[in-house]
Order: C-alpha cells, then structure tokens, then sequence
C-alpha cells in the first residue's frame, strides 16, 4: 500500500506525463516572472541585481560597464517540448540608461529565445534601441520549430555599454501547432505552359531598354522578377499617404516598361519588396516587416494595394504573378494583427475576388527561407506559387557585405558544416517536402553568392545550386541583373574593380548556359 508521499509523487508524474502530451492551448503561459519575492533570481543563471520595476516594487536590471570584458546577461531554460511547432508571443517591459550604440545590428540589449533543433540553429530576438528610455513594452513573436530540442531565455547587454531593466517578462502560447493537414491540390499550378522559367532579378529604377534587351534578347531569359521597392534610411518608415504616393510611381514605371518586357520574352513576377508599415533595412530598403504586423491600418492598406493591381493588370499577359510579400518578417506581430498566415491568405482572397486566374505567389515568413516552409499551410485558394529564396549557408553568400570577414570558400566547412551540392539540396528539403506533400510548384525567387568569394567559389555555388534546383523542375531567377555589382555575374572577383569584365566571368556563362535552354512565350512566336 502506498503511503501519502509516495501517492503524492505519483500523481505529480502523473500530472507532468498529461501535461506533456496535452496539446497547447492558445493564451497558455510558459513562463512569467516580475522578479518579485525573496526567490526572483531561481531558476537563472546567475541571481540578477534587483530595483524598482515598472509599477512594481522589483525588476532585474543588469550594467556593463567595461566594453571590452564579457556580456552582461542572465539566462534560463526553457521547455522546447512544449513549445514545438507553436507560435509563441514574448513581451517585458525594459528600461535604459545610457546604452551605447551596437556595434551590429544584433548586439545590444538583448531578450533573446535562442532555439538549437536538428533543422538549424536559431537566435530570435526584440529590436530594440539604443540610448536612454523610460519604461516601454515590447513585444516579438517567435515560430518554434517543430523539432526544437532546446530553448532558452537571455535578458541583458551584448558588445555595449550601458544599464537596462527587465520587468514583467512573459512567454505565452500564441497559436498551437496545427494540428489538420490540408489536402493536397488536385492539379499543380504553374502559372505559365513553358518548359521552365530562368531568369533574374532586376532593378526598376535603373533599367533601361538596353538592359531588358540585353537579358530577353541577347542572354534569352524568359523572367524578371520586378521589385517594387522603396529605397530609405535604416530604420525609417513613411506614412500610408506616402506610401500610396511611391506606389503609383513605381506602378507607371512599370507600365512604361511592360511593353519592352512583352517585346523581349520576359515575363513579370511582380514582387511587392516594400509593403506598407515596413521599415528601412541594413541593406537601404524597406522590408516586410515592423508595422505589417502591428498595425492593421497598415495591413488593410497591403490589401486594398493588391486589390488595386489585380483590377489594374487583369488580362495583362506578360505578368506571370503576383508575389505577395518580398522575405515577411514577422518577429513584430503582437497577436491583434494577422500574422502572415492570415494576412497572406486574406489577401490572395481579395485577388482571386477580382482575378480568378493570376498566379498569386506566396513566401513563407522568416525572410522567405525554406524552412519557413515547415510551420506553413497552403493557403486556400487556387492558383498559387510557392516561393522561396537561398541564400544558405549565409555567412557564405554574404561574406563581407555588412562586416568584414576571413575568406570563405565553397565546397568546404562552412560553420562548422560540410557544404557542397548534396548540403545545398538538404537545405532545400522543406520545399521539396512541401512540394510533395501538397502537390504544388516551387519558384526559387532569389539566389546569389557575393562575386568576391575566393578562388571561384561563387560559381561553384551557383552552379551545384541551378543543377539541384533544375534537378527538381523549378522555375528560377537569379538575384540580381545589374542591380549592385556585389551580386553581378559581369563583375570579377575583385571586390576594388566596379567596371564589368572584359570578357564574361564564369558565373555569366553559366547563367547564360542554362537560358539558352529556355523557350520564350507563345505571344513572341518563338519556339
């Protein structure tokens, strides 16, 4: 017969056992903690000194001091088993006193829920400002990864100097997993009858006849993948009145220019790049991201702007389709707005209302990467496109852009990873598993390696990366055709000499290899 204490024990695990096979319900709550009472520091990894909170008598508050010695943070676990496949929303009210300007862009204050899972590695965090500010909300979102195996929560100062409270801060279920697989389409929909589309990516505000003449003509793509994209300051937004103006103008640049693209063969993926409420970017544009998923003026906005182009292009053969969102990043949504899911599919609604058969392309959030693929549902309308853009390994492709980095070549360990064509297809796995498991076309939207990896490595990366996604029949566009000469395939590996090569680079003969395979649309009368 079981005393009192062992039927106390096993009821305890009897509670955790239910708990953990449970399914999460919306609004639960994983963690909450105002750093109140005698015990405010359990659990962390070092007890945090403690001072007046916001509306309360104690909150942590961490300084650093010495910019050169170690981070000021406190960490503590969490349960990624309960959290997997969620969408989880995170919020704490913080406080600063002189914090120093980051040295990059994630440094700085830091609540942060890094995730390690077999999928990937990942590090989800607010962004927050520097300087001195009274006590502020804030809030991010963040989409687990169905095998996330460990979680953890970081509060403090990275790489700056400065002092910050944290009070109130709370982890809570957003959205449960899904728990019903949507059917599969009963017919894939490509949106065009040819063979494949190759292309690339172009920059409007710069392009000229002689440029579309050049790609249509003379390289044989059949695709431009055409941005719509507001140039801007890092950091700053514009108001929806200015919003709408910049639209109009881009759309009669468009308009000027859909006859030349008609007369070359070049079909038209028009990529919203800046929708409104999004923020300028490190790279100078604005993003998908911020108010796009804080604001619902903002949101209404993006979908009477898509209902205004479906009536306007309706007919227009040269566009291929619409791609929604350029890379969504919803790391912002607060919960009262519609995350992407949602937004996405509100909006391809409002299209096909006007437009039964345009091709509506759609990325997943989290930049448009694969594996923003994994926690994503079709959405329920016909005629759609999924997109997404390959940029992996990133410290790879991106070598030098924002900061300075050693060399990086590739095949080779890359983040402590082999990298070579048959890493680059695993990368690639969310979409193929996508593809089958919902019967739909992939479209590789944006792919590139910086021209001044060493000993001809971006070519190399280029070319396993079109033979993988040849390999799995996709439609493809190259990022980008005399946009910035970072990414031109006429410039040469020195990163100093900004006039394109005498004679083509090895990166423009393959591009132009795999579009002498293209076949052109049926109004050229070209086969």
């Amino acid at each position: 017969m079981m005393d009192g204490r062992a039927l106390a024990v096993a009821a305890a695990m009897a509670l955790a056992s239910m708990y953990a096979l449970a399914q999460p319900g919306q609004g639960e709550v994983i963690f909450a903690s105002g750093f109140e009472g005698g015990d405010a520091g359990a659990g962390w990894s070092s007890a945090p000194k403690l001072d007046a909170g916001h509306a309360s008598a104690q909150a942590a508050v961490l300084e650093r001091t010495d910019a050169a010695g170690p981070s000021a943070m406190i960490v503590r676990t969490l349960p990624a088993e309960r959290m997997r496949g969620c969408v989880i929303a995170c919020s704490a009210w913080i406080k600063a006193e002189n914090v120093s300007e980051k040295p990059q862009p994630w440094n700085g204050i830091k609540f942060m829920i890094p995730i390690e899972a077999p999928s990937g590695r990942q590090w989800p965090q607010a962004r927050i400002g520097s300087g001195s500010f009274e006590w502020t909300q804030v809030r991010f979102a963040v989409r687990v990864p169905a095998d996330a195996e460990k979680m953890s929560l970081m509060l403090g100062l990275e790489a700056v100097t400065g002092k910050v409270w944290f009070d109130d801060v709370k982890i809570a279920i957003a959205k449960p997993p899904h728990t019903e697989k949507p059917k599969p389409s009963p017919v894939m929909h490509r949106g065009h009858s040819l063979p494949r589309l190759r292309g690339a990516m172009i920059s409007p505000r710069s392009l000229t006849e002689a440029d579309l003449r050049t790609l249509g003509q003379e390289w044989n793509a059949n695709l431009v993948r055409w941005q719509l994209i507001r140039i801007t300051r890092p950091g700053q937004s514009a108001s929806l009145d200015e919003w709408d103006r910049w639209l109009e103008e881009e759309l009669k640049r468009l308009d000027a220019m859909l006859p030349l693209c008609e007369k070359y063969g070049l079909y038209v993926a028009l990529d919203l790049h800046s929708p409104p409420g999004g923020v300028g970017t490190a790279g100078g544009y604005a993003g998908s991201d911020t108010g796009l998923f804080t604001d619902k003026a903002c949101q209404d906005r993006f979908v009477k702007a898509w209902e205004h182009m479906a009536r306007r292009y309706k007919g227009q053969k040269v566009i291929w389709g619409f791609d929604l969102a350029n890379e969504p990043v919803e790391d912002a949504w607060d919960g009262e707005c519609d995350d992407w899911q949602a937004l996405a599919e509100r909006t391809a609604k409002a299209i096909r209302a006007i437009d039964p058969d345009r091709t509506i392309i759609v990325e997943p959030a989290e930049w448009g990467g694969p594996g923003g693929l994994r926690s994503f549902r079709p959405i329920a309308v016909p005629n759609v496109v999924y997109s997404v853009h390959m940029y992996l390994p990133h410290e790879f492709t991106h070598q030098g852009v924002h900061s300075p980095s050693a060399p990086i070549r590739y095949p080779g360990e890359i983040g402590g990873k082999r990298w070579d064509k048959a890493a680059l297809k695993e990368a690639l796995q969310p979409a193929i598993e996508f593809q089958k498991a919902y019967n739909v076309h992939i479209y590789i939207g944006e792919f590139s390696a910086i021209r001044w990896a060493p000993d001809q490595s971006a070519y190399r990366y280029l070319k396993d990366l079109i033979e993988v996604m040849e390999e799995l029949g996709w439609d493809w566009s190259y990022h980008a055709f005399r946009e910035w000469s970072g990414w031109s395939v006429e410039h040469g590996e020195d990163r100093a000499d900004e006039n394109r090569a005498a004679k083509p680079t090895q990166r423009q003969e393959l591009l132009m290899g795999w579009f002498a395979k293209n076949r052109k649309p049926a109004w050229t009368g070209k086969p």
